[in-house]
């Protein structure tokens, strides 16, 4: 099952999906959202799965953003919007994966990596881990899903600050924000804390755990196709703005001069 930067495993009742491409900070191209999502729907028929994990490789970034220099060849707001909905597609097969969905975050969860982690239905991040919706600092909005998910998560008042002001949340804060469901102790690796955290799961019947999570899809999805188009045609007019080229293209100069 596994795909070019993504090991898929399953047994003992538990899918295990590992991003793999710790040198480019685990960043997300489109090939690669496209297999995590095909991951998931692929194990969805599975009835002896009790839960799903998603982690990354590293211990710097469970997922850096996007993949820059794949989607720079996204030109255009149409072209955007294309690339936005395909992306959503990949991470519905993570909201609407009939079992509960943990992400382990290894390290920071930034942009596209944020909505990734928020669109799995819990998070247990290691001591040292950050989340931040910092897509305005690249003059774009989110586009994935994840500002739904994240007006869902923490309510819109404080989902419009985090967006708004590009925060960095470490783990200690994002459990108060409610973004982060758990973090490792000082001393305690993120998979002590990630058995700790699913031990009770692990103990619970297969047709239990799918009936909790249809409750949780419903619940998710009620109004979503609204929202989700707000966000899209939105992202298409903010990308395909000169600010975005300006903002990105000084990234990667920046990347190539160090």
């Amino acid at each position: 099952m596994d795909r070019p930067g993504l090991q898929v495993t399953r047994a003992d009742g538990v899918l295990r999906v590992h991003i793999d491409r710790a040198e480019k900070r685990n960043a997300l191209s489109r090939s690669l959202l496209a297999a995590i999502g095909e991951a998931f729907r692929e194990s969805a028929a599975d009835n002896s799965l009790k839960l799903a994990l998603l982690t990354s490789a590293g211990d710097r970034s469970f997922a850096a953003g996007g993949d820059l220099r794949d989607l720079a060849e996204v030109q255009g707001d149409l072209a955007a919007e294309e690339m936005a909905r395909d992306a959503k597609h990949a991470l519905q097969a993570i909201r609407d994966f009939p079992v509960p969905v943990v992400a382990g975050l290894n390290g920071d969860a930034l942009g596209g990596g944020a909505e990734l982690a928020v669109a799995c239905d819990m998070r247990v991040a290691a001591a040292h881990a950050r989340i931040g919706f910092i897509q305005g600092r690249l003059a774009i909005a989110s586009a994935w899903g994840g500002g739904v998910d994240l007006m869902r998560l923490v309510g819109p008042s404080r989902a419009l600050r985090l967006l708004a002001r590009s925060e960095m949340l470490d783990a200690e804060q994002a459990i108060t924000m409610g973004l982060i469901d758990a973090a490792a102790g000082e001393s305690e690796t993120l998979d002590e804390a990630m058995d700790r955290f699913i031990s009770p799961m692990l103990s619970q019947a297969p047709q239990v755990m799918r009936a909790f999570k249809a409750l949780a899809i419903e619940a998710k999805n009620a109004g979503r196709d609204t929202m989700d188009g707000i966000e899209t045609a939105r992202f298409g007019e903010v990308w395909a703005h000169p600010d975005h080229d300006a903002a990105v293209d000084a990234i990667l100069n920046k990347a190539k001069r160090a």
